[in-house]
């Protein structure tokens, strides 16, 4: 249930409502807009009686929720969330610019890939220490040591890092170590990794599951929302038929989230196409559609990757992308 108090309503008319609500078992969210106040009531609804709420002092009128998202439901934040990530804002106008290798594999190869990204332009360094692989024969990360390479490369550039948790036993170590924790796809309906990290406050990469629908995305996003508001949505790409790409990218799905939720969107065209040479159009097709930035896997040496070589662009492929996007970025209203 919504409950949206008149732009003149005073602060001793929402507390008091607020109150009373409490005392019935119920969950508030208050979101003070630019105009007014919005209060989002989460509980048994069903036992409220919207008309109760209507002769109260201060408030404009009362509306059902029926989407199964709540805590991710524009209704609820009618404002866009702007997520601070180690300094680094996601959301607003301006574009977040993830990028850095798959996989992190020694001290060269992390420095020099997130030194160059950030020459270019990219203001959040990825790479994978733990990675999930469909084979269990493939290379599955350096794991804690890759993690210590991403904090030495965090030290020698001054860019906040994102790296992918596997477990919730590791959420401890990583909310001390990482700046934005990234869900993978597989885990996009691990409940008890989202209910774990929904105890912290670190900013939650979480990445559209393989064939999931939008609405068990924000489902899922609602087990962080629980305890922490820090949530960034990744669209990384679905598993439909076609089999030329790695996924079909899907930036509808930018459009259609952006209208539900108040959470920033991010797209990861890399993990989408698994072709290098799609990324570049795919990338401004993202920001075209809405998105509020990227995630790019860029490798300093491609072909000889430890993981996802293929999809991987090069240090001088990203700067040429970049220049682009700085070119498209005032036309969709944003700036990098």
């Amino acid at each position: 249930m919504i409950i949206i108090m008149k732009p003149q309503a005073t602060e001793e008319q929402i507390g008091s409502l607020c109150q009373d609500l409490s005392r019935q078992g119920m969950q508030v969210q208050r979101n003070a807009g630019v105009d007014c106040t919005v209060l989002g009531v989460l509980g048994d609804v069903a036992k409220l009686d919207p008309h109760d709420f209507l002769i109260q002092p201060g408030v404009e009128r009362v509306m059902p929720v029926s989407e199964p998202f709540k805590k991710a439901n524009r209704k609820f934040h009618p404002t866009d969330s702007v997520i601070d990530c180690g300094g680094v804002k996601v959301g607003g106008r301006k574009l977040a610019l993830f990028a850095g290798p798959c996989s992190v594999e020694n001290v060269e190869q992390i420095t020099d890939t997130a030194l160059k990204v950030r020459a270019s332009g990219a203001n959040i360094l990825r790479g994978g220490a733990y990675k999930p692989r469909t084979s269990p024969y493939a290379f599955q990360g350096l794991k804690l040591e890759g993690l210590a390479l991403l904090e030495q490369a965090k030290a020698i550039t001054g860019m906040p890092i994102c790296t992918e948790i596997m477990s919730p036993k590791l959420v401890e170590e990583f909310d001390r170590r990482v700046d934005v924790i990234q869900v993978g796809a597989r885990n996009m309906q691990n409940f008890d990794l989202l209910t774990e990290l929904g105890q912290t406050r670190k900013p939650i990469l979480l990445k559209r599951g393989l064939s999931a629908t939008i609405s068990e995305w924000l489902m899922s996003a609602g087990y962080i929302l629980a305890g922490n508001p820090n949530v960034i949505l990744c669209e990384r790409g679905i598993r439909t038929f076609e089999t030329y790409t790695r996924n079909t990218l899907d930036l509808s799905a930018v459009q259609a989230v952006k209208r539900l939720s108040h959470l920033p969107v991010i797209v990861d065209p890399s993990h989408a196409t698994g072709l290098n040479w799609m990324v570049e159009r795919m990338s401004l097709a993202a920001i075209a559609a809405g998105a509020d930035g990227l995630i790019i896997e860029v490798h300093n040496n491609p072909p000889k990757a430890l993981c996802d070589g293929a999809q991987s662009l090069t240090p001088d492929q990203y700067a040429q992308l970049v220049g682009k996007i700085s070119a498209l970025a005032p036309i969709v209203e944003r700036t990098l």
